[in-house]
């Protein structure tokens, strides 16, 4: 499999450099470089909102650095966590005065170099919200063990939002708390990805085969069997996460994003669009909002993902407040 780049040991920073000369309103930052901030900094007194993860999913995760979402990200090499140093990086140039939250998803070296950075940095108030939303890495006795994968960019939509109007950090770690707990992700896929520097797919799936559950770094999910069309599928990807629901989410709204994990044509994410919409009418879940495309992919893995965030009068304006990155503006 042939990969654009010149070679895996400059492919992250390669990558990083011509987002910001794309986008030069983001700016590479840290001593390493890989920390991405606003140009300008946050705004004063504004609660600063950071987040960090590996390369190799983008949009996710510095693709949402921007008014109305994020502040700062740390980024780590392909499918690895950020070192202690970005993460410290990230808390520091996020803070404006009014406290800094850490949006992440829930994975092992990301917490426990962010969980390090929280107590050497110089900022006062940092608080954490962990992305949990794949319903099919843990049971819904084990939500914490879950990680974070797509609808954790929902998140950082609320979160983002409430920070951007000047909510205080207690109330900015409340709703980005309370929109985890009403999301939920999963996903499945046809065909694996490879690392820059490997030779061998990270995940191998048999041709005619499809796993449902497959996490964004390849980890196992739920069941392998032949490809079946599109309607099955997807009709059993939103009854799973229908049947996922917390009672405390009220109400008979959703926010449904459907995400391309790499590879998938955008034709045929509006087919799979299409199904979800057919299912949650037949549940009586009417679709106060919709995202359809790339929102956090697994470099060139043949799949998708879907969404849904149950939404009430106090979350569903956040979804329509301004917000601009160079992956996701909303006006």
């Amino acid at each position: 499999m042939k990969k654009l780049m010149n070679s895996p040991s400059t492919y992250v920073d390669d990558s990083l450099s011509g987002l910001t000369f794309a986008y030069p309103d983001l700016v590479r930052a840290g001593k390493a470089g890989r920390t991405i901030v606003r140009r300008g900094g946050a705004r004063n007194g504004k609660v600063g909102i950071v987040t960090g993860g590996g390369s190799g999913h983008l949009p996710l995760f510095c693709g949402y650095v921007g008014p109305g979402l994020l502040d700062a990200c740390a980024v780590g090499n392909v499918f690895e966590g950020p070192t202690l140093q970005s993460c410290l990086d990230a808390i520091d140039m996020a803070d404006a005065g009014a406290g800094v939250l850490l949006l992440y998803g829930n994975y092992g070296g990301d917490r426990m170099n962010f969980d390090m950075a929280s107590k050497m940095t110089r900022v006062e108030q940092v608080r954490t919200v962990l992305g949990i939303d794949d319903i099919a890495s843990a049971g819904p006795h084990e939500r914490h063990k879950r990680r974070g994968v797509a609808g954790l960019t929902l998140v950082f939509k609320s979160a983002g939002a409430a920070a951007e109007r000047g909510a205080p950090l207690e109330e900015v770690t409340r709703i980005a708390q309370k929109t985890v707990e009403r999301t939920h992700s999963i996903g499945i896929a046809w065909a694996g990805c490879r690392l820059p520097s490997a030779d061998e797919p990270l995940v191998d799936i048999s041709d005619g085969d499809v796993e449902l559950g497959i996490g964004i770094h390849g980890e196992p999910g739920i069941w392998r069997r032949p490809m079946a069309p599109v309607d099955a599928l997807v009709a059993e990807m939103v009854e799973r996460l229908l049947e996922d629901r917390l009672p405390e989410s009220d109400g008979n709204k959703v926010v449904l994003m459907v995400n391309n994990l790499g590879a998938t044509p955008v034709d045929e994410l509006f087919i799979a669009y299409r199904r979800a919409h057919e299912v949650l009418t037949a549940n009586d879940i009417s679709i106060a909002r919709s995202f359809v495309g790339s929102f956090a992919t697994s470099m060139e893995m043949a799949g998708m993902s879907i969404s849904v965030c149950f939404i009430d009068d106090e979350i569903e304006p956040l979804f329509s407040a301004p917000a601009c990155s160079p992956f996701w503006s909303i006006q």
